[in-house]
């Protein structure tokens, strides 16, 4: 028993392991628990959660303009004429100002009670303070009682006191201006075209607010400076979105409705119309906070279309109105909700999903009636809704029952170099088609896999770049023949992500730079080709290791150089010496590690694939330069962004 304890592992877990970390360090080394990570998204989520402040008091009937302009510096301005961020001593450490424990305190602000705010997307009170700790420079200005208060701050911690600078009898409200930390966000840069969307969008849902846009940094397509003020509201935004595609109402149902009968605070708006000529989209939002993965207040506005619908096709004696469900709604509408609620519940700090459950049945019940009387009233165009939404009701069952009978006619008609293994079920939900480099690698994956629900592809070499390919390569290509046949699908026009025969492809290449460029090559073919396929959310990355650390009997494996040096630093716990292996390819792993690191939905890391597109052609314009035919224009984007790359680790 002594040699066993003499063995064991050194336990160096004791209560000096114990740190603890104040509020400005913890969001500076935690920043996705907070904003989301490090990324553009991110980046530019700072900017919404000052201007949100400002829309707070916009609401409230406190503010009736906001400022947005961008300084050829990078820094941002925000200004408001609300009625500015109290200054006098906080009661509970009056050594210190409200103003700097809102910007230097978690959970702390004015928006809790209710007293100051009946309704507000501020709800956690970390908004302003995030964006100081996150911030190299941060300075806020307020007018409040005729007097005009200013303060500065660098990565959360104030350069100096709140100071009277000055009189001022005619202003009043909030001005914060701020510069993303380099050493957080690296050379990301607030984009003109994201922060103008953004402000206009902000306009839309509330029409008593002007927003005013100015920037001095221009990217040759978005107005240096803009005032946006809509009287219509949603019913306006939807109209621009639209354009001028043909819908299946002249007039779109829209309205607003407050909550009053439910003796709460707030209202909802909304807009929606069907059209022929585009997908559908849904855009919701919560206190003005988009909400971009939906929640309660999306579900009770599909719910109460769908039941509206459903007793307009039961009283003109539609039976095939029946079948009709929320996915047959959301083909080809277009649709807006906005709700204003007290005390809103958000998954996470970035507030992407409102978890409100009573905000469901409020928005349900205050639309439904609209939409009954609104069908009613203009039976011209319920009729052709109502006919609209029969027909793609037809139309998805018919494919359901094709795909439960056209599994494996698909694997019958392949003539693939490293053949397909596909997966055994036979159903396409949960299942996954992984495309490989190379047989050394497939090898591997067809012992890691879960035979049925996992399918492998291998490719041989680099897929042929499709900008960079005359048209007629295309259909004679044998890679990508053999990968459009394993996925059931055409090219171009002819793709249907209904015919698609997996949940999940996932492109699984070696963690250097030769599986990049493959891994570029494949997602270009895919955003050229079958872009609605990353629309849906069925592309993803899969990220194998390219270290392995071994230390006795402890391995550990790590995604790049980054978590290598932390794993080193930290050390494994084992005994003896650390050794250090550098995979060259997926083909060195053996099955149990790549299962365990790559291909195990419970262990592993996937990156799925998604289009951030500010404006339209933004993506496809950066494809096109630095996958298209001109190789001066990949010159130029290299020139135009070196300055940006701090050092190469070769």
């Amino acid at each position: 028993m002594a040699d066993l304890l003499s063995s064991a592992p050194k336990d160096n877990y004791d209560a000096s392991s114990i740190q603890v970390l104040e509020d400005m360090e913890h969001v500076r080394l935690r920043p996705g628990m907070y904003i989301g990570g490090k990324d553009d998204r991110a980046l530019h989520h700072m900017v919404a959660e000052i201007i949100d402040n400002s829309m707070d008091e916009a609401v409230a009937g406190h503010a009736t303009w906001i400022e947005i302009e961008l300084h050829e510096s990078g820094r941002i301005t925000v200004r408001d004429n609300g009625r500015g961020i109290p200054t006098g001593p906080h009661p509970k450490d009056p050594e210190k100002s409200a103003l700097e424990i809102i910007f230097c305190t978690l959970n702390a602000g004015g928006k809790f009670s209710g007293d100051a705010y009946e309704t507000s997307g501020g709800l956690h009170g970390v908004g302003s303070s995030v964006v100081n700790a996150l911030s190299d420079y941060l300075r806020v200005e307020v007018a409040r009682n005729r007097e005009l208060f200013a303060m500065e701050f660098s990565r959360g911690v104030p350069k100096k006191k709140l100071t009277m600078i000055g009189a001022a009898p005619n202003r009043r409200g909030t001005s914060v201006t701020f510069h993303p930390d380099p050493e957080i966000f690296g050379s990301l840069t607030l984009k003109p075209a994201r922060l103008f969307t953004m402000a206009r969008s902000k306009a839309y849902l509330f029409s008593g607010v002007e927003i005013r846009w100015k920037t001095e940094i221009s990217d040759g397509e978005t107005a240096t400076s803009a005032n946006f003020h809509f009287p219509g509201g949603l019913a306006d935004y939807l109209k621009e979105v639209l354009g001028e595609v043909t819908t299946y109402s002249n007039v779109p149902f829209s309205g607003t409705v407050s909550f009053e009968k439910f003796n709460a605070p707030g209202k909802v708006e909304w807009a929606i119309n069907w059209t022929p000529a585009r997908d559908g989209f849904i855009q919701s939002y919560c206190n003005t906070v988009p909400t971009p993965e939906g929640g309660t207040h999306e579900t009770g506005f599909w719910a109460a279309i769908l039941k509206g619908i459903k007793a307009y096709g039961e009283l003109v004696n539609n039976k095939k109105a029946s079948t009709i469900i929320r996915e047959d709604l959301t083909t080809g509408a277009g649709a807006l909700v906005s709700c204003f609620i007290r005390e809103p519940e958000f998954v996470g700090q970035t507030k992407d999903r409102l978890a409100t459950v009573e905000a469901q049945r409020m928005v349900e019940n205050s639309v439904r009636d609209h939409f009954d009387n609104w069908l009613a009233a203009d039976t011209k165009s319920a009729g052709a809704i109502l006919d609209f939404l029969v027909l793609r009701a037809e139309e998805r069952m018919r494919r359901r029952q094709e795909k439960e009978t056209s599994r494996k006619t698909a694997t019958q008609k392949l003539r693939l170099p490293g053949k397909l293994t596909d997966c055994s079920s036979k159903s396409r939900d949960g299942t996954e088609l992984f495309i490989v480099e190379g047989d050394s690698a497939g090898g591997s994956a067809k012992m890691a896999r879960d035979r049925k629900t996992q399918a492998l592809l291998p490719l041989r070499g680099k897929i042929l770049n499709v900008l960079g390919a005359a048209s007629n390569k295309l259909g004679s290509n044998t890679e990508i023949s053999d990968l459009t046949q394993a996925l059931g699908v055409g090219l171009g026009t002819k793709f249907n992500v209904d015919d698609l025969r997996y949940d999940k492809v996932i492109i699984m290449t070696d963690a250097d730079v030769d599986g990049a460029h493959i891994a570029a090559l494949l997602m270009t073919f895919f955003f050229t080709q079958m872009r609605p396929m990353i629309d849906s959310g069925h592309l993803y990355l899969a990220c194998p290791p390219l270290f392995r650390l071994t230390q006795g009997a402890r391995r550990v494996y790590c995604i790049d150089d980054t978590e290598r040096i932390e794993m080193l630093e930290k050390g494994l716990g084992g005994k003896g010496k650390i050794e250090v292996s550098r995979f060259k390819g997926l083909g060195e792993m053996d099955a149990k590690d790549l299962k365990d690191t790559t291909m195990n939905p419970a262990t592993r890391k996937l990156i799925r694939i998604s289009i951030d597109d500010d404006e339209p052609g933004e993506t496809a314009d950066l494809v096109e330069r630095l996958m298209g035919k001109k190789p001066e224009m990949r010159f130029q984007y290299i020139q135009e962004n070196a300055r940006f790359v701090a050092e190469l680790d070769l």
